[in-house]
């Protein structure tokens, strides 16, 4: 189309499991490479070519979400490979996998020196069960999928209130996105952490 993207070549570190929600991962992964990202997309337990499959979370005035299977998800990095200094963010979608990664002490790892390097981290939905694991929440502006209010605030968070359910907001390094239905926002939200424009 002609348009001209500046400082491409962003290095990011996606963090997938098993039962992750399919657009969390899918959207980010495909926009980020599409503005000239390198992404690394990594599960505990395995490497470059195996899958993960999706959930999808979707919204049909039920009171909470529905839930159908994805699609498998083909991992392109080895977890075991990861050197997280080597990456400019890092980005946690959401969905079942999240409740499993949370568990995970070279993920804790990875999200507290994330915050202690002052990189963006982006966490969608139920991505936050992570931060919210990593204890890195503490006085920090937050959203998330409604049900995980309770989480937030035990967690130390200034909670702000999904409403609209597009919500994506920013505080300092943090980015955290309400549902898939925050993804333009989220999107746009990282792009200015990591000083990517796209001009015409």
């Amino acid at each position: 189309m002609g348009g001209t993207i500046t400082a491409t070549a962003k290095r990011i570190l996606l963090l997938c499991g098993d039962y992750m929600e399919d657009y969390e991962v899918m959207v980010p992964f495909e926009a980020l490479r599409a503005l000239g990202c390198h992404v690394d997309a990594v599960c505990p337990k395995k490497k470059s070519g195996d899958t993960c499959p999706t959930a999808i979370h979707d919204f049909e005035g039920y009171q909470h979400f529905t839930e159908k299977p994805g699609h498998d998800f083909v991992l392109n990095a080895t977890f075991g490979d990861v050197d997280a200094s080597g990456y400019d963010a890092l980005v946690i979608p959401g969905g079942r996998a999240a409740e499993y990664l949370a568990l995970n002490e070279t993920i804790i790892s990875w999200v507290k020196h994330f915050v202690e390097s002052n990189k963006p981290i982006a966490a969608i939905s139920y991505g936050q069960q992570i931060l919210v694991a990593a204890n890195v929440l503490k006085g920090r502006k937050v959203t998330a999928y409604p049900a995980m209010k309770l989480n937030m605030v035990l967690a130390g968070a200034t909670w702000i209130e999904p409403n609209p359910i597009t919500l994506c907001i920013t505080d300092g390094n943090l980015i955290t996105g309400a549902s898939w239905l925050s993804h333009p926002h989220f999107i746009s939200h990282l792009m200015a952490l990591l000083g990517i424009s796209v001009s015409f």
